[in-house]
């Protein structure tokens, strides 16, 4: 579990309330019902109600109702016929709220990350019996080091198959073209292999002379004889190796991350917000588990009411009163803390659209505006913590795939006409030139500084290397075929 980040000075300037908003507000989509569960849980004046269609509201107010002294005399008028709060719910009693932990994604085994992959290479039964006895064989840092032939003792004592290691083999190779490259390898020369395979697409030099020193040379690699690798190779050309050298260190040697790293999240978005394109129109949208259908049960309510019938000196009575009005008055606080935080989201992911309607219309990077946190809280007249914690945790479904919220902010820059164009845009661009140039000749971080300054935008070598690298695009001799 990881615990929200409000730093203790902020927390001194806050009221419980706030903070408890703050930290509502922070919580994506796919953790909500949980925590509405968490709520209702603990809070009995909560349950289930018809659902209400939650208008945005562009004059919300930042400031969220106190709740109530439990001192003050009951007024039922305030719980009875509260037509504004039917369509809403969230918790009881906050008083461990600022000792909550936010909860953080689902993760996932290495061994089901591997089980989920055996289940889609259509296997007979046998060979599905063999390929999860492989799987379950494979250890924390990848390696399977049980001998072959011992697995296949393995499946006739337990599983009553009976098989041999040339099959077995036949099934471990095809577990070896899953992710992560390397895995289920034998032994480290094999793990480098078959992350160089995956490289290969028989035209990379670099690639064909890092097998071949791993083939060929591994012991001279292992011992960093490389002036007896490049003797082997029969080459005069340091380069030629260096090239190859660097590109094999710079390989996984424990594609299972080992044990400390043996969990994987899952890479499944749930997404905020609903973007659709209506004839030209956008239209935006909460997800519908952003607006939970909640209300004040109605049995609290008899309670006020077989209470304003009786004798009000009754202390035993009025004590559980109190007990029912607290309640009440923490289910109405987060009902306005759940309406507002969809009021906020909404205001917030409008602003966002409008910013960047070109791009939401046609789905080009390019068209991207450069964005910061500011340019959307002047617009929603919000403060940037607000849009902060907004963005740093959502995500919008649109015609063009799942975005996270932090994907449209970026850096502007500028051209030669005195505009500001997104960093998105000039990576899309350095993408472009990259894959049209000629493999043989590839250009160097200088060629494309060149190459944009022409086409007017200022730029320097070292953010062209800063923007290739977050593309994942290796220096230009990396990219050198044959």
């Amino acid at each position: 579990m990881q615990k929200l980040g409000l730093n203790q000075s902020l927390q001194q300037k806050l009221s419980p309330q706030q903070i408890q908003f703050i930290k509502l507000l922070q919580v994506p989509t796919a953790e909500l019902e949980n925590r509405i569960e968490e709520e209702l849980e603990t809070n009995p004046a909560l349950e289930e109600g018809e659902e209400k269609e939650v208008q945005e509201d562009s004059n919300t107010d930042e400031e969220l109702p106190e709740q109530t002294s439990s001192e003050e005399e009951v007024d039922i008028k305030d719980y009875l016929q509260d037509d504004d709060y039917s369509g809403y719910k969230m918790q009881g009693d906050g008083d461990d709220e600022e000792e909550r932990e936010m909860p953080i994604p689902m993760a996932t085994s290495l061994h089901e990350l591997l089980m989920n992959q055996l289940d889609f290479l259509g296997l007979t039964e046998k060979e599905y019996v063999i390929g999860k006895q492989l799987v379950g064989s494979i250890e924390t840092d990848g390696y399977i080091r049980r001998d072959l032939e011992a697995i296949v003792n393995d499946l006739a004592f337990s599983q009553g198959i009976e098989t041999n290691a040339e099959e077995v083999e036949k099934i471990l190779k095809r577990i070896q073209t899953f992710d992560p490259p390397g895995i289920a390898a034998r032994d480290l020369q094999e793990c480098l292999l078959l992350q160089l395979d995956r490289m290969d697409n028989g035209h990379n030099i670099d690639v064909a002379v890092a097998k071949k020193i791993i083939t060929e040379c591994f012991d001279e690699f292992t011992k960093k004889h490389y002036q007896k690798i490049q003797k082997k190779l029969e080459t005069e050309d340091e380069e030629f190796v260096k090239d190859a050298i660097e590109l094999i260190v710079k390989l996984n040697p424990k594609p299972g991350g080992g044990a400390a790293a043996s969990m994987v999240k899952n890479q499944y978005i749930i997404p905020d917000f609903i973007l659709t394109n209506n004839n030209g129109k956008l239209e935006l949208a909460l997800n519908s588990r952003n607006a939970p259908e909640l209300r004040i049960s109605r049995s609290y309510s008899e309670m006020f009411k077989a209470y304003d019938k009786s004798n009000k000196r009754d202390k035993k009575l009025k004590e559980a009163v109190t007990f029912v009005k607290q309640k009440l008055d923490a289910a109405k606080w987060f009902i306005d803390a759940i309406k507002q935080r969809q009021q906020t989201l909404l205001r917030t992911m409008r602003a966002i659209v409008d910013f960047q309607y070109d791009f939401f219309l046609e789905g080009d990077e390019t068209k991207l505006k450069p964005m910061i946190l500011k340019d959307i809280a002047s617009m929603i007249n919000m403060d940037i913590s607000t849009v902060s914690r907004v963005a740093s945790s959502k995500a919008v479904q649109t015609d063009f795939g799942i975005f996270p919220l932090k994907y449209f902010f970026s850096e502007g820059i500028s051209t030669d006409s005195g505009e500001e164009v997104s960093s998105r845009e000039v990576k899309q661009i350095i993408k472009d030139i990259i894959d049209s140039e000629d493999k043989n000749k590839p250009y160097s971080d200088d060629k494309l500084e060149k190459i944009l300054n022409e086409k007017g935008y200022n730029i320097a070598r070292r953010t062209v290397a800063k923007y290739r690298e977050q593309l994942n695009i290796p220096v230009a001799r990396l990219r050198k075929e044959i």
